[in-house]
């Protein structure tokens, strides 16, 4: 048995659904057009992995049975950005140990505005009883904390943040499911509306329906029409610091050392990172902790790796969650999703020339002041 991901399916982003659009439609839209990647039936399908936020009160044996899958393994994430990564590697697992044969993970949102508002405001007993009573609305209160700390920490300036967003919309232009396509000038950025300061327009995600779907089987199932890709080594890690540092470091810091030793092959290695982008600091975080960046020198990575042209690094080459829209649950899988993508070699415009290794991670869970939860997976092209 060698795991794999053999079908892929991506549904567009968009800021306005259908009115008759839900979650359940989504997820189905998701699952049928990965199955078909994947030249399998709905009957092959005996492990199912959930990742949505808004599907209260349903679970995800609720779902499967709404999708009409009859299962022997299911999981469901529930950790904020980082579940996509989470879940894949309890579905590698399961497929090592025979647990499954075939499996679904399955990621999508179709968000109610007036329901998120209130979801934020609860989302744990930390956020609805410590927060909200000083007038809390959402993290970008809490990562412009962050970026402030990180800018003086680093030297950091806010044309270094555009830099990265920029470098993300230009990637974005030949992605398809992207909310944003538009070329961005450094102008428009650093002149955007002030979200929370120093966040501006650009810095924060637009909200977004979406879903996507990946099956995971052994590489032999996968289809002619496009390559399998493995996993090398999965890193995870949960309340590294219990809340308790300066949040410019997330537990990749803790685990990325022995992730690529296990994976066999080191952070020079990889032809591209996606990574959770929330905000732009936490992309500049995780390939600080990822030794992608070296030495702490994050200014020096922004204006050497990523603000010129041919030397740059690949870096969320989907546009990220701010370009191409965070769809809840769905959010988390577009990295992954897109490392696959890359190593399958079908980017279209914006494929990486002659990718075989890329890292996705996945970041979230805001407890009470930055991600408690974070994962990261090293992916190859298994030809």
């Amino acid at each position: 048995m060698t795991p794999a991901i053999i079908g892929i399916h991506e549904l567009p982003n968009t800021r306005h659904p259908a009115p008759e659009a839900s979650t359940l439609t989504y997820m189905a839209d998701a699952l049928s057009g990965a199955l078909d990647d994947a030249q399998m039936k709905l009957s092959d399908v005996d492990g199912f992995g959930m990742v949505v936020f808004s599907a209260d009160p349903d679970k995800a044996a609720d779902l499967a049975w709404r999708l009409g899958v009859s299962l022997k393994w299911i999981t469901q994430a529930t950790h904020g950005g980082s579940s996509a990564v989470n879940t894949m590697c309890h579905a590698w697992r399961a497929l090592q140990s025979g647990d499954a044969s075939v499996i679904a993970i399955v990621a999508a949102d179709v968000p109610v505005q007036a329901k998120a508002r209130a979801a934020s405001a609860a989302y744990n007993s930390a956020r609805r009883d410590l927060l909200t009573p000083l007038g809390y609305s959402g993290p970008n209160s809490l990562f412009a904390m962050l970026t402030q700390r990180q800018m003086a920490k680093f030297g950091l300036s806010k044309e270094d943040y555009g830099h990265m967003v920029i470098s993300q919309r230009n990637w974005a232009k030949g992605n398809p499911i992207a909310v944003y396509k538009e070329p961005l000038t450094m102008d428009e950025y650093v002149n955007a509306g002030l979200v929370c300061d120093p966040l501006g327009r650009y810095d924060c995600p637009p909200t977004s329906a979406g879903a996507s779907c990946i099956i995971m089987a052994d590489a032999s199932h996968c289809p002619k029409t496009h390559v399998p890709v493995g996993i090398r080594a999965i890193g995870q890690s949960y309340n590294y610091d219990n809340q308790a540092g300066d949040g410019l470091r997330t537990g990749l810091s803790k685990v990325s050392a022995k992730m690529w030793e296990q994976a066999g092959v080191s952070a020079e290695d990889m032809d591209l990172a996606c990574c959770y982008d929330d905000y732009p600091a936490m992309v500049l975080a995780q390939l600080n902790d990822l030794r992608i960046i070296k030495n702490d020198d994050i200014k020096g990575f922004i204006r050497n790796r990523v603000a010129i042209g041919d030397g740059r690094f690949p870096v969320n080459t989907s546009g990220g969650l701010l370009s191409a829209g965070q769809a809840g649950g769905a959010g988390g899988m577009l990295g992954p999703i897109e490392v696959i993508r890359q190593l399958m070699h079908r980017g279209g415009d914006r494929q990486v020339p002659n990718a075989k290794l890329g890292v996705a991670t996945g970041y979230g869970q805001v407890l009470y002041r930055y991600g408690s939860a974070v994962g990261a997976a090293v992916l190859e092209r298994l030809s």
